[in-house]
């Protein structure tokens, strides 16, 4: 019995190895193949502008910023971050 288990486990370590193999073998060919993007900005690049000149004016706080936006503070920090 206990060498059954032990096979049993083993096939299945064998099984994990061989997915993440085809997982990133999938991945390389995506991004040869410019798929593989990740996830995309929240704001567009003019939303970002915008952003970007609300803020400068100082007269609004990131909280109504982003409120305005419909976006978490995190993500106006972060672009304001990122369009700096």
């Amino acid at each position: 019995m206990g060498k059954m288990f032990f096979n049993i486990l083993t096939f299945a370590e064998f099984e994990t190895d061989l997915l993440s193999a085809r997982t990133r073998e999938g991945m390389a060919i995506a991004k040869k193949k410019g798929r593989l993007k990740g996830k995309q900005p929240e704001l567009s690049t003019n939303q970002a502008e915008t952003l970007r000149k609300l803020y400068d004016k100082n007269e609004h706080t990131v909280s109504e910023i982003a409120e305005i936006f419909g976006i978490s503070k995190p993500t106006g920090y972060r672009t304001l971050i990122r369009n700096t």
